[in-house]
C-alpha cells in the first residue's frame, strides 16, 4: 500500500503501523519519471488543480515532459513543440481550452453552442465569421475553413447549425481580413497575409521566403488572386478600408511602417494579371518617428496605435523603475474618409479636409492605449489601467455614458475596468470582462433589436449584463447581424496585466458622472441618487418603473454579485405584479 502524504510535511501524525498493512511510504520516493508518467494521464484541469497542492506536486506538474505527453495526447499530429519560455505546457493549455462558441439572435437558448474544434488547430488565436462560413487562425499560421449552414426555422428566424465540417485554407498565414462593415453580406472576399517561399536566382536552387497576399473567396474558399512582395519586406497585420472598387489594404511592417494598395474587388475574378502600386502611407510619410504597432478599420476610417502594443505580463515593482516611455509611446492617430462618420467622431467638421483624407488626426488621452475596438461611427480605446474610453455617436445609448449624448473626445466609463475584450458594432457595444472569482460576463450597451443584447430587447444606455453564459476562458468576441461569437483560448505566455494607477492620477480624477459618486464625493453620490429618484418618478407605469430601475443598477457602481441579486429581484417582482419581462437571468454558478 502507498501512502499518499505531502513530502513538504512527511506522514500524518500518529500513524503507527496497523495490522495487515504494509508501511506507509511517500510518493516522493517514487522515480520522478513514474510520477510524471502518471499525472499525465490526467485532465489539464485535474493537472492544474494537483501543481497547487505542495511545493512538491508544484514542481512536478510544471515540468516539461509532463506536458509533452499531455499534448501529444490531446494533439498527436503536434510533434514541434511551440515557442515561449515552456512550450509544451503552452502548447497543450492552447489545446485544451480552444473552442468557438456561438449564440443564434432571437431564440430561447441562451447558452452558448460549441462548434466543431479543428483536431490539426493549434490553439485559436483569430477568428472572422462570414456570410456562410468561419474562418479561425491557430498559433502555427495555419488558417482553417470551418464549412456551417444557415437554416430557417419554423418562426422564420435565421438559427445556425453546427459546423459541419473543416478543411485546411492554407498554411504559413500571418494575418487575414475581410470587409469591415458589421454585415457579414459584403464579405465577398478573405484577404490572407502569408510567407511563402520563392525560387532564387536563377541557375541556382536557393530559395527566398516572400510575403504575399493571397485573396479567396468566401464562398468556396477558391483562391483567385495572389500579390507576391519583395523579400525585403515583412509584414505583420493587414486591414481593409474603402468600398468594394477601391479597396485600399493597408500592410504594417515589422518597424512599425504602413503601406497601402488599391485593388478593384469587382476585377479580381477575372483571368488577368495587372500591377498594383505599393505606397508608404502617410501617415508614416509625415510622422517618420512613429511606430505603429496595430490597426483597426472600419468602411471608411482606420485607427492606429503607435508603440503601446498587447497587454504584458506584470511585473516585480523593482522592474517598473525603468526609462520613462517615448513621448508618442501607446498615442492614438485617427484617418476619417467621410464627413459624415468625421461629424458622428468628433462633433464637427471644423479640421475635416475632403482633399487631405490620410492625414493623422492625434487624440487626446491621458495614458497609453493597449488596444481598440473600431465601429462604424464610435469607437473605445482600453489603456494601460484598465480604464476604457468612449468616443463618437451616442443615438442608441452605445457608448455605455448612461445617457445618449455624443462624445466628441475619448470619455471614460468609470463604472467599468479592466476588460479582457472590446468590441464595437453598427450601434451596440460589446465588453467582456472577468471578476474576482475568474468567472467571465458579457456586459452590452445601445440597441437591443434583434436580440443583439440578449435579455435587454429595449437596450441600454449603460453596459448591463447580458443573459449569456461565457466561457470559462473567452478571451475575444464578435458579433453579426444573425449570430453572437466567442473564442476560447489561453494563452499563458501572453495574459492582459494591467498597471495599478497611481494615487496622484486617483487624487485627480475628473468627478464622477452620473451613478459613479464614491466615498471620495458623498455630496455627487447624493446627488446621483436624487436624479436616480426623479427618473423613476417620471416613469408612467410600473412596468417602465422596473425597467429603468434595472438600467440604474448597471450604472450603479455595484460588485457583479450585487447587481444579479438586485436584477433577481427585480425580476420576481415584476413577474409577481403581472408584467411580462425579460425573464429570469442565469447568473453563473
Amino acid at each position: 500500500m502507498v501512502k499518499r502524504s505531502c513530502p513538504s510535511c512527511g506522514p500524518e501524525p500518529g500513524g503507527e503501523e496497523k495490522k495487515g498493512r504494509g508501511n506507509p511510504i511517500s510518493v516522493q520516493l517514487f522515480p520522478p519519471e513514474l510520477v510524471e508518467h502518471i499525472i499525465s494521464f490526467l485532465p489539464v484541469r485535474d493537472v492544474v488543480a494537483l501543481g497547487q497542492t505542495c511545493h512538491y506536486f508544484h514542481e512536478v506538474c510544471d515540468a516539461e515532459g509532463v506536458w509533452r505527453r499531455i499534448c501529444r495526447r490531446l494533439s498527436p499530429r503536434l510533434r514541434e513543440q511551440g515557442s515561449g519560455v515552456r512550450p509544451w505546457k503552452r502548447a497543450a493549455i492552447l489545446n485544451y481550452t480552444k473552442g468557438l462558441y456561438f449564440q443564434a439572435f432571437g431564440g430561447r437558448r441562451r447558452c452558448l453552442s460549441k462548434s466543431v474544434a479543428p483536431l490539426l488547430a493549434h490553439g485559436y488565436r483569430r477568428f472572422l465569421p462570414t456570410k456562410d462560413h468561419v474562418f479561425i487562425l491557430d498559433y502555427v499560421g495555419t488558417l482553417f475553413f470551418l464549412k456551417n449552414a444557415l437554416v430557417s426555422s419554423t418562426l422564420g428566424q435565421i438559427q445556425w447549425k453546427r459546423a459541419c465540417r473543416y478543411v485546411v485554407l492554407c498554411r504559413g498565414a500571418k494575418d487575414f481580413a475581410s470587409d469591415p462593415r458589421c454585415d457579414t453580406v459584403y464579405r465577398k472576399y478573405l484577404y490572407v497575409l502569408a510567407t511563402r517561399e520563392q525560387p532564387g536566382v536563377v541557375g541556382t536552387t536557393s530559395s527566398r521566403a516572400c510575403d504575399c497576399v493571397e485573396v479567396y473567396l468566401q464562398s468556396s474558399g477558391q483562391r483567385v488572386f495572389k500579390m507576391t512582395f519583395h523579400h525585403s519586406m515583412s509584414f505583420k497585420q493587414i486591414v481593409l478600408v474603402g468600398q468594394e472598387t477601391q479597396r485600399a489594404l493597408l500592410l504594417l511592417t515589422e518597424e512599425g511602417k504602413i503601406y497601402s494598395l488599391v485593388v478593384n474587388e469587382t476585377q479580381l475574378d477575372q483571368p488577368r494579371s495587372y500591377t498594383v502600386q505599393l505606397a508608404l502611407r502617410k501617415v508614416s510619410r509625415c510622422l517618420p518617428h512613429l511606430r505603429v504597432t496595430c490597426m483597426a478599420s472600419n468602411q471608411s476610417s482606420t485607427l492606429y496605435i503607435t508603440g503601446g502594443g498587447l497587454p504584458r505580463k506584470r511585473v516585480p515593482k523593482a522592474a517598473e523603475l525603468r526609462a520613462p516611455d517615448p513621448p508618442d509611446q501607446g498615442g492614438v492617430y485617427f484617418e476619417v474618409h467621410t464627413p459624415g462618420v468625421y461629424r458622428d467622431l468628433f462633433g464637427t467638421l471644423q479640421a475635416f479636409d475632403p482633399l487631405d483624407q490620410q492625414m493623422p488626426l492625434a487624440l487626446s488621452l491621458p495614458a497609453k492605449i493597449l488596444f481598440c475596438a473600431l465601429g462604424y461611427n464610435h469607437l473605445g480605446l482600453v489603456d494601460e489601467f484598465g480604464r476604457i474610453f468612449m468616443q463618437g455617436n451616442n443615438r442608441y445609448g452605445q457608448l455605455g455614458t448612461g445617457d445618449k449624448m455624443d462624445r466628441g473626445e475619448p470619455t471614460q466609463v468609470h463604472y467599468l475596468q479592466c476588460p479582457i475584450a472590446l468590441w464595437c458594432g453598427l450601434n451596440h457595444s460589446l465588453v467582456l470582462s472577468q471578476g474576482s472569482d475568474f468567472s467571465k460576463e458579457l456586459l452590452g450597451c445601445g440597441c437591443g433589436a434583434g436580440g443583439r443584447l440578449p435579455g435587454w430587447p429595449k437596450g441600454s444606455a449603460s453596459f448591463v449584463k447580458l443573459h449569456v453564459k461565457v466561457p470559462l476562458c473567452a478571451c475575444s468576441l464578435c458579433s453579426t447581424r444573425e449570430c453572437l461569437y466567442m473564442l476560447s483560448s489561453h494563452d499563458i505566455e501572453h495574459y492582459p496585466a494591467y498597471r495599478d494607477l497611481p494615487a496622484s492620477r486617483v487624487v485627480g480624477s475628473p468627478e464622477p458622472s452620473l451613478g459613479t459618486g464614491g466615498p471620495q464625493d458623498p455630496g455627487g453620490a447624493a446627488r446621483a441618487c436624487e436624479e436616480y429618484l426623479s427618473q423613476i418618478h417620471s416613469c408612467p407605469t410600473l412596468q417602465d418603473r422596473m425597467e429603468k430601475m434595472k438600467e440604474i443598477v448597471g450604472w450603479m457602481p455595484l460588485m457583479a454579485a450585487q447587481k444579479d441579486f438586485f436584477w433577481e429581484a427585480l425580476d420576481m417582482l415584476q413577474r409577481a405584479a403581472g408584467g411580462v419581462g425579460p425573464g429570469p437571468s442565469t447568473p453563473e454558478s
